[in-house]
């Protein structure tokens, strides 16, 4: 049954209930929702896990009140002002319509979901008009005082129009990653390192460069067996006419994370692994370009880390206000149909443009598009029964 939510701003503690008590719950999630406790009114009144055992122990370590294995009976119980969701990414759909439906916002860790079409039944969920409830994607790499701050120098031209730009996302993950049963499978997890990994700096890249046009991608399964590729990489063009190159693997034993953006007049460069601060942040000036000006590109002001606490606090602000958040709605579905796009310019070879995988495409519904050859099993074994 859906449950009306109240326009206008939010009186009162916001009522959070956290879904899936994993890792990831308990440390980014956890963290930033009790140093945001300590500085305003709101409160964790509730935790689900399928696993008794796991979430009766979460909510005990976490001094949380009320420990479920049922989401719909816990929304009825409870009546959560935010749902904080870190499950695979194969509930995400349902759990997160179930939440707005009962009238409550959802803050739900990346992947969003595994497709279009069920991110486009997310939105569909939301409530009509202005206050909510609203579902917002963790995006955290987008926000913190240096992404503000570069965002701020690009989007006024500051240091001239953006041209050349890389993407990168280089990390490292053994067989023992994989064997969590739903990594590495498109039903469960919706992709591989481009969904799973790189999604988060080419959201950062979207956040300041603006839409993109077009992409043309490669990807292989060169180590892993798993369904999903474990290494991609692809040429972007964006509408301001810039050019970006993106790679994303869990090959590379030197991680790194990196965005590198050059301008007319300056290189902006950020170099970091799961979050940045900044000091994190390069701008190398053009020659000729005044030192005092350099100067003040390069004062990126009070330091305030990307994190989840980062972005939960304006969520926050905007739940109590009744705006809708960033990285909800289209927000939040550009970064996700980029990615859909660099799978269906990998595996059918063709230049995607920006709109055109939509209700009927293939890689609309599922992002490896039923691709030939791409499940299950991997490249290499293909390659070896070919041979």
């Amino acid at each position: 049954m859906f449950v009306t939510p109240s326009h206008g701003s939010h009186r009162g503690p916001v009522r959070v209930a956290i879904v899936g008590t994993g890792a990831i719950a308990r440390g980014s999630h956890l963290s930033a929702l009790t140093a945001l406790a300590a500085e305003q009114p709101l409160e964790i009144v509730a935790a689900v896990d399928v696993d008794v055992d796991t979430v009766e122990a979460f909510c005990a370590d976490a001094g949380i009140g009320r420990a479920y294995t049922d989401l719909g009976r816990m929304l009825a119980e409870q009546r959560p002002d935010l749902v904080v969701i870190g499950t695979p990414p194969r509930f995400h759909r349902d759990q997160t319509v179930a939440a707005l439906r009962a009238g409550a916002w959802v803050w739900c860790e990346k992947p969003p979901c595994p497709s279009l079409e069920d991110f486009d039944a997310i939105e569909a969920a939301e409530g009509a008009g202005e206050g909510g409830p609203y579902a917002a994607i963790v995006f955290q790499h987008r926000f913190g005082s240096g992404a503000r701050h570069v965002g701020e120098l690009l989007a006024g031209r500051a240091m001239g129009r953006p041209l050349v730009a890389h993407c990168q996302t280089t990390w490292y993950r053994d067989a023992a990653y994989y064997s969590v049963p739903w990594r590495g499978s498109w039903g469960s997890e919706g992709g591989g390192p481009s969904m799973g990994h790189g999604i988060h700096q080419m959201d950062l890249l979207l956040d300041l460069l603006g839409p993109w046009a077009e992409i043309r991608a490669m990807a292989g399964r060169l180590v892993h067996d798993v369904e999903t590729e474990d290494v991609s990489t692809a040429l972007v063009r964006f509408e301001s006419g810039a050019m970006a190159t993106v790679v994303n693997s869990v090959l590379s034993p030197d991680e790194i994370s990196r965005i590198r953006i050059d301008c007319e007049h300056a290189t902006v460069e950020l170099t970091h692994l799961y979050g940045h601060r900044n000091a994190d942040w390069r701008i190398t000036p053009a020659p000729g370009v005044p030192s005092g000006q350099a100067a003040a590109w390069s004062d990126f002001g009070p330091d305030e880390p990307s994190s989840h606490e980062a972005q939960l606090r304006g969520l926050l602000d905007d739940l109590r206000a009744g705006r809708r958040p960033r990285s909800s709605g289209a927000d939040g579905r550009k970064s996700l149909e980029l990615v859909a796009a660099l799978y269906k310019a990998a595996f059918t070879g063709a230049t995607v443009r920006a709109g055109e995988i939509r209700p009927g495409d293939p890689y609309y519904s599922a992002l490896h598009g039923d691709a030939p050859g791409w499940a299950p099993g991997p490249l290499a074994k293909a390659v070896e029964a070919t041979a």
